[in-house]
Formats: C-alpha cells, structure tokens, sequence
C-alpha cells in the first residue's frame, strides 16, 4: 500500500484489528521511508451496487459522493471526524443492507437527510437546501420550521 504521505511503496502493518462490527479489519501501518503512520481498513468486496439517477441513468456506488455530499454539509461545524466516519458508515451499511441491487439516488438522500438531521443541524439544512433543490427563500423557511417544530 502507498504512504499517503510521500506515496512510497513499501509500508508495514503494525497492527490489525477487527473494525465496524467484525465486518473490515483496521490496519496501522508505517511507512519505512518517512515512519509516518496511517490507518488502512480492509472490507470484504461486495456485489456492486447500481444507482439510479434522477435521470434514470445508472451508475455504480461511490463511497467518495457520498462523503463528499456530507463533508460539504459539514464544512466549518464542530463535529468530530469520528463522528462524521460513524455516520457514513452507518448510511452504507444501511444502503448495503438492501437485497437489491440497484436503489434510487433519491433513497440514498433520504437515508443522509435522516442522518444529517441527528447529527447536526445546519449541515443536515445545507444539505436538504441542496438535494430537495429549494426554489426561493420561502421553501427555506418552510424546511426550518419543520425541524423546529420537531
């Protein structure tokens, strides 16, 4: 595995752990260039997951959209990364859980609407300003006073 710090070959593990419910294994490793260390985790490939766009164009999963979407949402709110980790993590097991093989992109924003919502406020606005495509400052407010109201 390459160092991410100066992108070397050659690292060693460390140590290994059981991670996420014994469902991926968490790796500390080294680099033996620079010795700076990193985390790794190993899960067991699953069947692709097809998404279908709004435009009904299909798509495999990406983790890195998902975490995009929700680290926008989160940018400059006191949420700990761990935290921020758990619940994507939380969103994919639950996009996994599905015996599916494909899911509406609108399913995976309602599962990260709901998430958002418990973990911080403003991001889950922000997202839901962006992903429910809010036409003018009064669908806005109307979304406000829904979670105010809650």
């Amino acid at each position: 595995m390459k160092c991410p710090f100066c992108d070397a070959d050659n690292t060693r593990v460390i140590d290994s752990r059981p991670a996420d419910d014994n469902h991926a294994i968490r790796r500390r490793r080294q680099c033996d260039n620079c010795k700076k260390r990193f985390t790794s985790f190993e899960k067991v490939e699953s069947q692709p997951l097809i998404v279908v766009k709004k435009d009904r164009t299909r798509e495999a999963y990406n983790r890195s959209k998902l975490e995009g979407g929700i680290y926008r949402s989160l940018h400059k709110r006191p949420v700990p990364a761990d935290d921020i980790n758990a619940a994507i993590d939380d969103i994919e097991n639950t996009i996994f859980m599905s015996t599916e093989k494909e899911i509406e992109s609108s399913e995976i924003g309602e599962i990260v609407i709901k998430r958002l919502k418990e973990l911080d406020p403003v991001a889950y606005v922000r997202f839901a300003s962006v992903y429910r495509e809010f036409k003018d400052i009064g669908t806005f407010m109307e979304e406000l006073k829904k979670f105010i109201d809650a």
